[in-house]
């Protein structure tokens, strides 16, 4: 366990989140979640953690778990097509996971996200978080356009709406 680590989480804490997604930016990631899903059958959420505290940070939990945990909790997997897609922000470590359900993964792959991640990850360093967040749903949802084309009438399964931790 990095002291360092712990030190940023515990500076960092929730409020950075809420200072750099305030609503207005959290309507335009909602708009832009909107916007790909009538592109596609997927569904798409996203998140921002601020940091990691408790249980979860003492126990040195690797965003990419973490993000396995809201996957989880969010119910992102229960989708009909099984492509479901969470892309998870995890400011204090400026780390985006992104977990895909079976149906996508299996087509985009690991090499797939990890290159949307990269880029994201590119706009966050350059202070671009905004565009950072809304190129990185552009992105997943040419993969689901491109896996997943809209059928038939589109059903919402999961709320579009972005979740800050």
């Amino acid at each position: 366990m990095s002291i360092k680590r712990i030190a940023r989480h515990l500076v960092q804490h929730h409020w950075r989140a809420k200072q750099i997604f305030p609503q207005a930016v959290l309507d335009r990631v909602e708009q832009a979640i909107k916007r790909g899903e009538a592109a596609h059958s997927g569904q798409v959420r996203f998140v921002v953690e601020g940091a990691l505290d408790g249980a979860p940070l003492f126990r040195n939990q690797p965003a990419r778990e973490r993000a396995l945990d809201v996957f989880s909790h969010l119910r992102i997997w229960d989708t009909a097509h099984n492509n479901g897609v969470l892309i998870y922000l995890l400011l204090a470590d400026r780390d985006v996971e992104i977990v895909a359900d079976r149906g996508i993964d299996a087509k985009v792959g690991a090499e797939g996200w990890e290159s949307i991640c990269r880029a994201m990850e590119a706009e966050f360093r350059s202070g671009r978080f905004e565009r950072g967040v809304v190129g990185g749903i552009e992105a997943v949802s040419r993969e689901l356009a491109r896996h997943f084309p809209p059928q038939g009438p589109q059903s919402n399964e999961l709320p579009d709406a972005p979740v800050v931790m």
